[in-house]
């Protein structure tokens, strides 16, 4: 067997994919990589992983600080070189966070949302692509609101307004909170940048490594929605009990089933899978020019984090 690493694995949809993989049958179950904020959370996800007879290595890292996640990728590869874990063949991306004031920045000058979303799995998947023994998979996190459907206009929730990569990195400015709109805004815009650079990476990563993306299905009440208002998380968790309403206890499963199963071994292109369902993406996901350029502007911004003037 091989190794899976996993970002965001100590709470909802990541911790049900651990767990799910730490579940497997011995010649089933990968070593498992857990990339996420040290701390009681990820030791006790750990434990657990091990309590079912995972190989487990705990990673700690706070994707909002590039600097993190050079030293977790680093790691990483020197676990790889010592061969103190099995080959890396699967990487998911699946920390995700929305931040409700989009003038909140990172250690690294960069909006909050964009950047634990986005540009931290650009990072470390950039550092880890020449570390992945082909064939290998690497599964993003994804999301519908990019394009905010009949369903999403009923109840408010706005869509991706794409921008530059630059702009759409810049935090906020002003005195006055932008409000839970523009928070939806940047959180969309961070998913629709994911499905850009999944259909760019595939093109970049050859043949022996396939891209797809995950959505999993609308989860209200999960730990995303933590710097909510506490009357926002407590409809969010009301709702989350409502019949037909996606579940980490669903979904989890159903990612670590696309990051490791044979059936979605031809997986690749940047593929959309909802839940357990390949699904065509809007057509404004599909934009080569859009794509290249986020590419293009994803190393700079990477480049320039933490260097003054960088930007």
């Amino acid at each position: 067997m091989t190794s899976t690493l996993i970002t965001g694995p100590t709470r909802g949809l990541g911790r049900a994919a651990t767990l799910a993989m730490a579940d497997r049958p011995d010649g089933e179950r990968p070593d498992l990589l857990l990339v996420g904020r040290a701390g009681k959370a990820l030791t006790e996800v750990a434990a657990e992983a091990r309590a079912r007879g995972a190989n487990v290595h705990e990673i700690g890292c706070d994707l909002a600080r590039l600097a993190d996640v050079r030293a977790a990728a680093a790691a990483v590869r020197d676990l790889l070189d010592t061969r103190t874990v099995r080959p890396l063949r699967a990487l998911i991306a699946n920390a995700g966070h929305m931040s409700v004031d989009t003038r909140v920045a990172t250690a690294d000058g960069y909006e909050k949302t964009f950047a634990v979303n986005y540009l931290a799995h650009a990072q470390l998947i950039g550092d880890l692509l020449g570390s992945l023994t082909e064939p290998a998979r690497i599964v993003l996190l994804g999301s519908n609101v990019y394009s905010a459907n009949l369903g999403r206009r009923i109840m408010g929730v706005p869509a991706a307004k794409w921008r530059d990569p630059v702009e759409l990195a810049r935090p906020a400015t002003g005195d006055k909170h932008p409000g839970l709109n523009a928070a939806g805004v940047a959180y969309a815009n961070a998913k629709l940048a994911i499905l850009y650079y999944a259909h760019e990476l595939q093109r970049r990563a050859g043949s022996g490594v396939n891209v797809s993306v995950f959505e999993p299905g609308w989860m209200p009440g999960t730990g995303l929605g933590r710097e909510a208002p506490p009357a926002l998380q407590a409809i969010g968790r009301g709702v989350a009990r409502l019949p037909g309403v996606a579940t980490p206890e669903r979904s989890g499963p159903a990612l670590a089933s696309v990051a490791l199963d044979d059936k979605w071994a031809d997986l690749r292109d940047g593929a959309f899978v909802v839940i357990d369902k390949v699904t065509e993406v809007r057509p404004i996901a599909r934009d080569q020019e859009r794509e290249r350029h986020l590419w293009e502007a994803t190393a700079r911004l990477l480049q320039g984090a933490g260097t003054p003037g960088g930007r």
